[in-house]
């Protein structure tokens, strides 16, 4: 499966992507998001980066909702995210070929935008 190395890698492979310094990953092309770290409220309401879940850019509410009610197993969502095209995908249970195309797909959505 998986791991933050993996996004990373794949990420830093698309043209115009800049990496943002952050305690997980963080990336954009064009200043845009298209895939970062999820950032999990704990029961304080502080924010602790999990690094093996990514939020991937979607492009609309149809491809979300198809990803998370599709592959619950790979995708979710929670209610913070629900008003946006975003998922998490958990990491660990994503093959790489998979991953490639996911964050592939995220990039070129925010480069086409």
């Amino acid at each position: 499966m998986t791991d933050e190395h993996d996004v990373r890698r794949l990420a830093l492979a698309l043209d115009g992507v800049e990496e943002i310094e952050s305690d997980g990953f963080d990336f954009r092309v064009g200043g845009r998001g298209f895939v970062w770290s999820y950032p999990e409220r704990q029961g304080s309401g502080r924010r602790v980066l999990r690094t093996d879940i990514a939020v991937l850019f979607v492009g609309d509410e149809a491809e979300r909702q198809a990803l998370v009610l599709g592959e619950p197993d790979l995708f979710f969502s929670t209610p913070a995210y629900e008003r946006f095209p975003l998922v998490m995908v958990r990491l660990g249970r994503v093959d790489i070929g998979r991953l490639t195309e996911l964050v592939t797909d995220a990039w070129r959505m925010r480069t086409e935008a």
